[in-house]
Order: C-alpha cells, then sequence, then structure tokens
C-alpha cells in the first residue's frame, strides 16, 4: 500500500508557486486546514485563486491571506464575516466570483467525478447566467458550469491513516469531501494520524486513492464565528 505521509506541513505544500488556484475546504471556519494556510501566509505566495466556500474572519482563516494581499481571486459563494473581504472586492481590489453555494460543490464534484462540466438549474434567468450556455431538460432551463480546475486542495479531516483514507467528524464533512481529488494534488491534514489498518472501512469517508499528500496538523484553534450564549438566569 502506498504510504503518502509527509513529515509535516512544509513538505506538503512543498510545489506551491505564485498563482496558483487552490481548494480549500471548510464551511466558515468549520473544518478549515489551519496548518496549511498557516504555512501559506509563511511561504509569501502571491497573486492566489482561492476556491472556498467564504474567506473566514478578517484575523483568522483565508482572512490571513487576505490581510497580506496574497490573494486574487476569490471563488465563493457567502462574503462572510469577513470586513476586509467585502473591502477588497467593493474597491475593486479583490476578483470575486460568487457562485451558488450548491453550484460551488457541484464544480468540485464533478472536478472529483472527471467531469468536466455539469448543467444546473441554480442561477438561470439572473446574472449568474450571464455569457453561459443555457439548455432545457424536459421543459426546465439548465446553465452549464464548468468543474474547476486547481492545482491544490487543502482539506482538513479528523482522523486518516498513511495510505490518505479519512473520516471527518460533525461539522467539518462540509466541502472538505468533495475537494478531495478535485484538484492536481490534494495534502490532507489531519487531527490524529493512525496506523494503516487502524480504521474501521465501513466508517471512511473518503478513500485514500483522492489524497497525495496527508500530515497530522498542530495546534488547532477551531474558533467559532459568532458565539451566542443564553444570559445566566438570576435567582430570585
Amino acid at each position: 500500500m502506498i504510504n503518502k505521509k509527509v513529515t509535516g506541513v512544509e513538505e506538503a505544500l512543498k510545489g506551491v508557486q505564485n498563482n496558483m488556484a487552490l481548494m480549500l475546504g471548510g464551511f466558515g471556519l468549520s473544518g478549515i486546514p489551519e496548518n496549511a494556510i498557516a504555512q501559506l501566509v509563511k511561504l509569501g505566495v502571491k497573486g492566489l485563486t482561492c476556491i472556498s466556500n467564504n474567506a473566514g474572519v478578517d484575523d483568522f482563516g483565508l482572512g490571513l491571506l487576505l490581510q497580506k494581499r496574497q490573494i486574487k481571486k476569490m471563488v465563493s459563494s457567502y462574503v462572510g464575516e469577513n470586513d476586509e473581504f467585502e473591502r477588497q472586492m467593493l474597491s475593486g481590489e479583490l476578483d470575486v466570483e460568487l457562485i451558488p453555494q450548491g453550484t460551488l460543490a457541484e464544480r468540485c464534484r464533478a472536478a472529483q467525478a472527471g467531469f468536466p462540466a455539469i448543467y444546473t438549474p441554480a442561477g438561470y434567468g439572473t446574472e449568474v447566467a450571464i455569457g453561459k450556455e443555457t439548455r432545457e431538460f424536459d421543459g426546465k432551463m439548465y446553465v452549464l458550469e464548468h468543474a474547476f480546475k486547481a492545482d491544490f486542495a487543502f482539506v482538513k479531516a479528523w482522523k486518516g491513516d498513511a495510505a490518505g483514507n479519512l473520516i471527518f467528524k460533525g461539522t467539518a464533512r462540509n466541502f472538505n469531501p468533495v475537494m478531495c481529488g478535485a484538484a492536481k494534488i490534494t495534502v490532507a491534514e489531519v487531527e490524529e494520524l493512525v496506523p494503516l489498518g487502524s480504521l474501521d472501512p465501513n466508517q471512511i469517508h473518503i478513500p485514500g486513492i483522492f489524497v497525495q499528500r496527508i500530515f497530522q496538523g498542530k495546534h488547532y484553534e477551531k474558533r467559532i464565528e459568532q458565539r451566542t450564549v443564553r444570559q445566566k438566569e438570576l435567582k430570585s
């Protein structure tokens, strides 16, 4: 069995260069590849096209890359809670392609499956469909959307083994699975890297064939975008 384990994030990101297209898993701050993002900041690569549901917050997640002006284009479905993302988009400093969330997921899935494009009803008759091919199926109109083409996909999983088999936990099972295998190289960072044969095959979400490099991450913060708690009730 092929051993895809690398020593750490430095080796995992070898080959990342300026002007590449990168996929980054996660939804908000849930399940984001924190170690990979921190290493991208450290490498100082510029002109990146980042394909991700959103850009995190100002001081965490992809917001760290935005602060350093490392991202040239964001392909996402939500501006989110990131004020710097919004500012750069409105000022024209950042090229932004906003996509319906389901379409974003399916364009990842198409790339993962090797399909060049998909037809979707989402966005037909709106600005989303301007300049795109449309076609009628069974009396309903659809828009042609092309699969993504990315150089690297960075995903975060709960557990994995040296063969690249992955298990995601809770809401981290969002855009991470559909980005595995959707780029030329998929890099998985995991909280727990276990020996081969330790994972129950029935529990594996993504088989190792979709992963080229895997490493155990460190120092996960797992922040929450907006924490809402109930005020303590005062006893009379």
